[in-house]
């Protein structure tokens, strides 16, 4: 995937600004797709270019002018053909778990500590996911809003990123538990 279809993802539901573009992918689309807001204002330059998505004006009287984006016809037809190809398989690429596959021949007081950071950073994640998820939903349950709500691919992602975020926080807890009593029993030997 190419950031150009999360761009594009992320303006099916209205016309955005370059800001408000970088807002919602820091909020929702972030827990599946990461892009600087450079990246991205570099994106809708190339995207407009192209012709998949149109910007127009708006003049602001106590604030600068800004441009509003929406996606085109085709734009529309682009993401209709990525979503038709065959998705490929993610993987995981993290530094951290480098450092943990050597934790046998290393100090593993500072991989403990990275560890219950990460911990950390993902419990706050999953509250923000979770918030986002009950305002989407709003006076709907779960199981009403999946049959029913209107933006469900939204939905959708931001459970698999709350599901993801809750399971990232348990498992860097129990490894930092594991290497801390590893470490005790070596230390008491």
């Amino acid at each position: 995937m190419a950031l150009r279809h999360a761009v594009l993802a992320a303006l099916l539901h209205g016309e955005y600004s370059g800001y408000q573009l970088a807002k919602a992918f820091d909020i929702g689309v972030a827990n599946f797709w990461h892009a600087l807001p450079q990246q991205l204002y570099a994106e809708l330059a190339k995207l407009e270019k192209e012709g998949l998505i149109t910007g127009r004006q708006v003049v602001q009287e106590t604030r600068p002018n800004k441009r509003l984006f929406q996606v085109t016809d085709a734009g529309f037809a682009e993401l209709e053909t990525f979503a038709a190809a065959v998705a490929k398989p993610s993987f995981i690429r993290d530094d951290l778990l480098v450092k943990i596959h050597a934790a046998d021949r290393i100090d593993t007081s500072p991989l403990i500590e990275q560890l219950e950071e990460r911990a950390s950073a993902a419990e706050a994640r999953a509250g923000l996911l979770a918030s986002l998820l009950d305002t989407m939903r709003g006076a709907l349950d779960e199981e009403e809003y999946l049959r029913t709500g209107e933006r469900i691919g939204p939905y959708l992602t931001c459970l698999r990123g709350l599901s993801f975020e809750r399971e990232h926080r348990e498992w860097c807890l129990r490894t930092a538990a594991v290497l801390r009593e590893r470490r005790q029993a070596r230390a008491e030997r």
